[in-house]
């Protein structure tokens, strides 16, 4: 998170809400991504999931997992793990379906070898399916309506090569109650869902100290077959 006051930071979290909940009523219900990034003007104060730091559980997991390839990286943001991921040896591309977060991650890793796109994951390159050898979502799923979560997380799986990882990073809902987002925390049946096909690696909840109380996060993990 920023370092922002917690006054701002509530206000900021109020935008978001306002923005998602316009943005469904104009039928759009994923155009308020784009509203926001742009109406940041540069300011990243004003991207709350943007730390300038990759997310800790992808670094976890790429230093217990040496293997390099090529690695998608779904909804990059402001591209802190996709250059994490370029910087100890992967290729990568990531993708957003903000054209100004596409342009301004590529301007804040400027010199880092990423190929940058302005991709929306319901309509994907068909050269994409099966090329990766890592797909990443941190975050993205818990962002949308469950509406079109349930048509993008199916999305994920077919992505991967033979032998490819898959990694999805978010909030954890162990309540089983719906919250008002977003973010929308995720159970463990969709979550297990997200890989169906593949062989399940890790399921994992945890605490970052960071995190307000009741925060619990999750990283899950499957792999391809060969």
């Amino acid at each position: 998170m920023n370092d922002i006051s917690e006054e701002k930071l509530v206000q900021l979290r109020e935008k978001i809400l306002s923005m998602a909940r316009e943005a469904e009523l104009k039928d759009d219900p994923l155009a308020w991504f784009e509203e926001l990034y742009n109406a940041s003007c540069g300011n990243n104060t004003m991207i709350p999931w943007s730390d300038g730091e990759p997310h800790p559980f992808l670094v976890d997991w790429a230093k217990s997992n040496a293997s390099v390839g090529r690695a998608l990286v779904v909804g990059c943001g402001l591209g802190e793990d996709a250059s994490y991921l370029a910087k100890i040896g992967w290729n990568v591309t990531a993708f957003d379906i903000s054209p100004t977060a596409v342009e301004w991650s590529s301007r804040i890793h400027q010199g880092i070898d990423i190929d940058w796109r302005a991709e929306d994951l319901l309509h994907l390159p068909d050269t994409w399916i099966g090329a990766w050898d890592l797909v990443v979502e941190i975050h993205i799923l818990q962002a949308i309506p469950e509406e079109i979560r349930q048509m993008a997380a199916p999305k994920l799986a077919p992505l991967l090569a033979p032998g490819g990882n898959l990694i999805c990073i978010g909030r954890y809902n162990s309540s089983n109650q719906e919250a008002e987002g977003p973010p929308w925390p995720l159970s463990k049946p969709f979550i297990q869902s997200i890989g169906r096909g593949l062989n399940p690696v890790l399921f994992d909840v945890r605490n970052r100290k960071q995190d307000e109380p009741g925060v619990k996060r999750y990283i899950a993990t499957w792999q391809r077959n060969n």
